[in-house]
């Protein structure tokens, strides 16, 4: 069936409940776990994707669409024995706050599938009850499984918490105690990537024991099981013409839910040219920031996947038509960038000669002309932008509706896109002509942003390609034009 993790609030333990679930099956059974994350998250994905050695999946109705997210499911069910998705923020905390939609509960209800609801029972004893009681009532067409009471203080507590709740006849999936030992450091944009965690396999394993001893498996083993076959709730498309947003004349908008496809479909098609493109991925500490599905999604649409690293590769890979730099922590490791001046010359010399690049967060910072960085030292990089990107203490953070103003590697004019950003930096100078005029979810003015040099598109905004077949043909053509000596 699988089961929805979601918690009251955010900060109650999720991610610790998530992982500990995961590995606690991974050692239990010889099995295949599948693991999905509700919304925009890069982070939380690679320590699944650490415990099961499954890529994690990300379920997120603004960057894909409802449809998008029931193929992507039953699609990776279907190879697997037990499934779980880890959700996001509290139950109900949709995108404006005014709504659930795109939070935990939606996908649960869209799925058709029941949530594990993790209380933080620090600091309260009978008023759990009450918690417990308008969480599981809130929204009649949700399903619960029971509770995971996270936070327990001692066994008499325990006690307190068990007779409070009896009356609800929810059952208690789980009871962790208080686990200080336990923990994963994080720092500006949240926690620390696996990469740079040596000893992270020693906390697994502890997640693991603590998996095994503190849930009731009788229940949770049938539960987690993978459904093979899912009858979700009919489909929202309505939804998109609630968010009160105006589409220029002619422009065309890739998440619109009515105009989705299978993606096998589609992407059939994009095969035209016999020797696949070589598309190089910048994947190390300072870029690991990818949707497994975006990487996917190329792979199936013709490209072939080079990972290298900026960092240590004193030369690009052999034989390239195409770059992806994804989002990272490059100002983390500015001055390894900085140092290693080959793989700098190299990236701006292949631009320079038009190589189609796709460039987002972390990877615009690279394109720049220096990162300068929490200490405000500045750090040289490829510079083919003509700006700075500086760190600082503001968050920029939300979901975004791009129109495309000047037509890219990826993009036409006028179509539009929605994308997400997540990042403390700010770039000290904007293009004369900018890429992106953005808009907030709820439609009011956001800013100008993003650039468009020679074949580059280099933005802060992060896109999932899933439901996107046409950008994704769009660059697979222009990398090709590039192979084949049409710059």
């Amino acid at each position: 069936m699988a089961v929805v993790i979601a918690g009251e609030r955010s900060g109650v333990g999720k991610t610790t409940v998530t992982l500990a679930l995961l590995a606690a099956l991974c050692r239990r059974y010889p099995a295949r776990v599948q693991s999905f994350k509700v919304g925009p998250d890069y982070i939380d994905p690679m320590f699944h994707q650490f415990v099961t050695g499954r890529a994690c999946r990300n379920l997120d109705p603004v960057l894909t669409s409802e449809s998008y997210i029931i193929e992507c499911f039953q699609r990776h069910c279907q190879s697997a024995d037990f499934a779980l998705i880890e959700g996001v923020m509290g139950l109900f905390d949709g995108v404006t706050g005014k709504d659930d939609w795109a939070s935990t509960a939606h996908i649960a209800r869209l799925l058709g599938l029941p949530i594990a609801l993790v209380l933080n029972c620090s600091s309260t004893s009978r008023s759990i009850a009450a918690i417990a009681h308008g969480y599981t009532t809130f929204d009649p067409r949700l399903t619960f499984a029971g509770v995971v009471l996270n936070r327990v203080g001692s066994d008499r507590h325990l006690e307190l918490l068990q007779d409070a709740l009896a009356p609800l006849n929810l059952p208690i999936l789980g009871v962790l105690r208080r686990q200080d030992e336990i923990t994963i450091p994080d720092r500006h944009l949240g926690l620390i990537p696996t990469a740079e965690l040596p000893q992270l396999k020693t906390v697994i394993d502890h997640l693991a024991h603590l998996g095994e001893t503190c849930f009731n498996w009788d229940i949770l083993s049938s539960l987690l099981q993978a459904p093979s076959t899912l009858t979700p709730l009919p489909l929202h498309y309505s939804k998109l013409k609630t968010q009160n947003i105006s589409y220029p004349a002619g422009s065309k908008s890739y998440g619109d839910a009515s105009r989705w496809q299978s993606q096998s479909e589609r992407l059939i098609k994009l095969k035209t040219f016999p020797s696949p493109p070589r598309l190089a991925i910048a994947h190390d500490r300072a870029f690991s920031f990818y949707y497994a599905d975006n990487l996917d999604l190329l792979q199936t649409a013709g490209f072939e996947l080079v990972e290298w690293s900026p960092l240590s590769d004193r030369a690009l890979p052999e034989n390239i038509h195409g770059f992806y730099f994804g989002g990272g922590f490059p100002e983390v490791f500015a001055a390894e960038l900085s140092d290693n001046q080959a793989a700098r010359q190299a990236v701006k010399a292949a631009i320079a000669a038009r190589m189609p690049t796709y460039a987002e967060c972390g990877g615009l910072m690279y394109l720049c002309d220096r990162i300068i960085d929490f200490e405000a030292q500045a750090h040289s990089m490829v510079g083919i932008l003509p700006t700075d990107a500086q760190m600082g203490k503001r968050l920029t953070l939300g979901y975004r509706q791009a129109t495309v103003q000047r037509s890219t590697a990826l993009m036409d004019t006028g179509e539009i896109v929605w994308g997400h950003e997540f990042h403390r930096s700010y770039l000290t100078a904007e293009p004369e002509h900018p890429l992106f005029a953005m808009q907030n979810y709820d439609g009011t003015l956001h800013q100008i942003e993003g650039w468009q040099q020679l074949q580059v598109h280099a933005s802060y905004l992060h896109l999932h390609f899933g439901g996107k077949p046409r950008l994704i043909q769009r660059f697979l053509q222009q990398c090709q034009y590039y192979q084949t000596g049409l710059k």
